[in-house]
């Protein structure tokens, strides 16, 4: 499946850091930033996923939920959370079958070597579930900032 701006985004259902289960549909009526991260722990997914925590209650104030997605188990998604206090759901997509849905599992290359994992990726759908803004091979800095500017002038 692809993912297309203007139409239904990719349905899913995936356990969150307490190992229940979360579908995209659980927050209709509410804008969902799904964003997609490489790995818990890591320096880059570490500043983002901080980033997305100061700006949590700005995201809140404009009806917008915040969902993180790696390939890490439900305990690693537990662990980053407690010792960063993030306040917004960590999903395991340890197949990345969701992330081969968002086109987000890729190969790529690293010091010569090559291997598959999360492009780091964003994408803001509406409260109606359909998708009005992909980012793609995201740089950390000033993204969430992009991401909030967004929905606060188009949503």
């Amino acid at each position: 499946m692809t993912v297309e701006t203007g139409k239904l985004a990719p349905t899913f259902t995936l356990p969150n850091q307490q190992s229940e289960n979360v579908s995209l549909s659980d927050f209709k009526g509410k804008h969902v930033v799904l964003y997609f991260y490489p790995k818990d722990m890591t320096p880059g997914c570490t500043t983002e996923a901080c980033d997305f925590r100061d700006q949590h209650a700005s995201f809140h104030d404009l009806n917008a939920v915040i969902i993180g997605v790696s390939p890490d188990p439900v305990n690693s998604h537990q662990k980053f959370i407690d010792k960063h206090e993030l306040p917004f759901l960590l999903l395991a997509d340890e197949d990345h079958q969701v992330a081969d849905e968002y086109g987000v599992w890729k190969l790529k290359k690293n010091f010569g070597k090559e291997y598959y994992g999360i492009e780091r990726s964003t994408f803001i759908i509406d409260k109606d579930g359909k998708l009005q803004k992909e980012y793609r091979k995201v740089s950390v800095k000033g993204h969430v900032e992009d991401a909030l500017t967004f929905i606060r002038e188009n949503l």
